[in-house]
């Protein structure tokens, strides 16, 4: 019997190269951190390597082929290198890499793996403590947005990290040393303005999503640290309430508001551009501090709790450029995040809807600071905002200091093939 004819299918030879790499974990997140020495000097080279070295390049959703670890939190990568700008310490560039797609995105910046940049320079010596230091500051610049953050690090007897510590932050089992991550004046860091649409709360109009009927959200879009767009639990449609977040269907009604977000960041020039950049701007829904998981240990004090999305997919927790973002907001009257933070919900009737109504709270805008804490499903973060307002009644944002922990996992080569 002959054979049916084969499938004729192109191999490419490939070639198996060893890259330098350190894995650790960062904030929430975890990822590669690299020496950009050891990468191409054209940016535009990195992608390849990246793919091949988290196991993305034949969009496989388990990453089997690599050292990603199947999630969008644990498929990242950080470029480090010493600076030549004056008063910074290293350059950093964040790379998320796609689950289940070749895809690379270098727009944006993640704080969570930003949080690990000062504690990599200082056991790398891109950075060298002072004899007897037990605490140093590392300004980085973040080259996707150009912003400046300063972080502090303990410093162990061996003049590396120190890393045991008894900080705890949501999402991570067990306690280490305390990082202070600080953004200095983090806004419009992709759109040059804190609210790129020059308008703190607007309605976005959804029409466009097959087989929905169309739906009217309110959000603010703002852009500190990372470019945001919040949106007002209340204003929902019912679906998206009585499904879970990762439903296939929430995860449209979610794609589809930011998408339109970011034609009006001037981020896209059209929806279907949008979609091809899921990193930016980034989306999340806002909710009175009482929508919390029972579960989870929170602080009495709570602003706002927060359901957060990552690159089409629900976040287990909270980005942190997203919280640095949030603080903001909630301390700039005007905002939805400003109003969702006054408002309560109170026990009504049985067979009515919940009362709401509003808090006054003293908000503290202006020249003075404020503290924000945020509650999202694996447990809170908090913040530190320093704001200041101008004479013509615009505010700026000084700075955003939240905390987080890192711990190095390890360190050798990671082999790819392209």
């Amino acid at each position: 019997m002959i054979p049916p004819p084969a499938v004729q299918m192109e191999q490419r030879a490939r070639t198996r190269h060893v890259l330098p790499s350190v894995m650790m974990r960062s904030g929430t997140s975890k990822g590669l951190f690299l020496h950009r020495r050891d990468l191409p000097q054209a940016e535009s080279e990195w992608s390849d390597i990246l793919l091949s070295a988290m196991g993305s390049r034949d969009g496989d959703q388990r990453q089997l082929d690599g050292v990603g670890g199947a999630t969008s939190t644990t498929s990242k990568a950080a470029v480090i290198s010493k600076s030549t700008r004056p008063g910074i310490d290293v350059d950093y560039t964040f790379i998320q890499i796609s689950v289940g797609s070749s895809k690379v995105d270098f727009s944006g910046n993640c704080g969570n793996m930003c949080s690990g940049v000062g504690p990599f320079a200082l056991d790398e010596g891109l950075v060298i403590p002072e004899p007897r230091q037990t605490e140093i500051e590392v300004s980085i610049f973040n080259t996707n947005t150009s912003t400046k953050i300063v972080e502090t690090v303990q410093v162990g007897s061996d003049g590396k990290f120190c890393e045991d510590g008894n900080y705890r932050i949501g999402g991570v089992k067990g306690t280490a040393s305390r990082i202070k991550v600080a953004f200095v004046d983090p806004a419009g860091s992709m759109t040059g303005r804190l609210f790129p649409t020059s308008h703190r709360q607007e309605e976005i109009h959804v029409s466009s999503i097959p087989g929905m009927e169309p739906f009217t959200v309110n959000t603010s879009m703002v852009d500190a640290a990372n470019p945001f767009v919040f949106v007002d639990a209340l204003s929902m449609p019912q679906p998206w309430h009585s499904i879970g977040p990762n439903d296939p269907t929430a995860l449209k009604l979610i794609e589809g508001i930011r998408r339109i977000a970011a034609v009006k960041m001037g981020l896209a020039a059209d929806e279907i551009s949008a979609g091809l950049v899921q990193g930016t701007p980034k989306i999340a829904v806002l909710s009175p501090p009482g929508f919390h998981n029972a579960n989870v240990e929170h602080s009495e004090v709570q602003d706002i709790y927060v359901t957060a999305y990552s690159m089409g997919k629900n976040h287990p927790s909270f980005q942190l450029t997203g919280a640095v973002c949030l603080s903001a907001a909630v301390s700039i009257p005007g905002t939805i995040a400003y109003d969702i933070c006054r408002r309560r919900f109170y026990i009504s009737p049985p067979g009515t809807p919940p009362e709401v109504l509003m808090e006054e709270q003293e908000l503290k805008v202006g020249t003075k600071e404020r503290e924000v804490t945020i509650v999202h499903g694996s447990g809170e973060i908090s913040a530190d905002v320093k704001m200041r307002e101008e004479s013509d009644g615009e505010v700026v944002v000084e700075s955003v200091a939240v905390s987080r922990t890192a711990r190095r996992l390890f360190e050798g080569n990671v082999l790819i093939n392209i």
